[in-house]
């Protein structure tokens, strides 16, 4: 509570009381009665009024600060009125009714932002899982009947394909923790995965492949072979003219670290802290139409639910991703 505003809002008390006080004076002096017991009067009223002020406003701080503190400690601020106590005063009930009012409404509107939201997010993993399936068709199509322009159909459904699982892991993103089983994996089958999910882009772009691993983890398999699918299109989407990409592992303590390096353009120093922000694409983005800068974005967050670490490293000589995996020491106990 400001103290300065506080006593700048109590300027119309004290000069009523001040003006109360001479004519008081005037009248006393008037009646007869001797100036020693006129200013004793006076006395005694302005200690009254006084400690009366400052009673008040140590009451009033203290119900503040308590305030203050209690809102602090919510992270849903708005709910602030539920956990209050009702307030003394009859114009502090006021603005409690006013607070009351607005919390309500705010959950009401936060209530139907949810549903719309669950509805939206509904639709579109319904909507993906369906157009999975004429995708699939295609697919079995073109590999069935190989000529020409069906390897570069082929390319363009894997693309396809790609764009349609982003979308349904973004949406998925937000609440991981309902979708994921983590379980002991190899890493050299969730990559070889990855690599299969991406083989005509990797053909077609002439990338020479690299993989060296002998590692197992505890994570989901599932959801590591899309971070690894987004890593891949990376590394093909900056790659220079003889593109290799180098896949493999190694132990750092209590950790097992997965290392994805391309031989590619690179990542400017000043963009490096920020590659895995939502939307950004740095200034190699800009040259590439197809950058949107939600895969990186989309690594880190999914990384950030599984509890890997993902750190980048870059020059003009390529990028090297490292996927950090903790090691689970109790369970290697158990196993041994």
């Amino acid at each position: 509570m400001n103290s300065k505003r506080y006593w700048k809002n109590r300027l119309p008390f004290l000069l009523t009381n001040l003006v109360c006080m001479a004519a008081l004076t005037v009248f006393l002096l008037v009646c007869g009665n001797s100036a020693s017991a006129v200013v004793l009067i006076l006395i005694v009223w302005a200690l009254i009024l006084l400690m009366g002020l400052v009673l008040t406003y140590w009451k009033r701080k203290r119900q503040m600060k308590k305030l203050l503190d209690m809102a602090k400690q919510l992270s849903e601020r708005y709910l602030i009125s539920e956990v209050m106590e009702l307030p003394e005063q009859a114009e502090d009930q006021v603005y409690y009714q006013i607070l009351k009012m607005a919390g309500k409404s705010m959950l009401e509107q936060i209530g139907e932002v949810e549903r719309e939201r669950l509805e939206y997010k509904e639709y579109i993993e319904q909507w993906i899982h369906e157009i999975k399936t004429p995708i699939t068709a295609m697919k079995l199509l073109c590999e069935n009947h190989r000529t020409n322009w069906t390897k570069e159909l082929l390319l363009e459904l894997e693309k396809t394909n790609r764009f349609t699982e982003q979308a349904l892991y973004y949406a998925r993103s937000e609440h991981t923790e309902k979708d994921y089983s983590v379980r002991e994996m190899a890493l050299s089958q969730v990559v070889h995965q990855a690599i299969a999910d991406n083989k005509y882009l990797l053909l077609q772009s002439g990338m020479r492949l690299e993989v060296e691993m002998q590692d197992t983890v505890y994570s989901d398999e599932k959801w590591v072979r899309f971070i690894l699918n987004q890593l891949i299109v990376n590394a093909v989407k900056y790659r220079t003219k003889q593109p290799v990409l180098r896949i493999s592992t190694h132990k750092r303590q209590d950790q097992v670290v997965l290392v994805v390096e391309d031989n590619g353009i690179g990542i400017a120093a000043s963009d490096l802290p920020r590659i895995f922000e939502k939307g950004f694409t740095g200034q190699n983005g800009r040259l590439i139409q197809q950058s949107t800068g939600i895969g990186l974005y989309l690594c880190k967050r999914l990384c950030e639910k599984l509890g890997i670490g993902i750190t980048a490293e870059s020059s003009e000589h390529g990028t090297a991703i490292s996927l950090s995996f903790h090691i689970n020491c109790l369970i290697h106990e158990v196993q041994n």
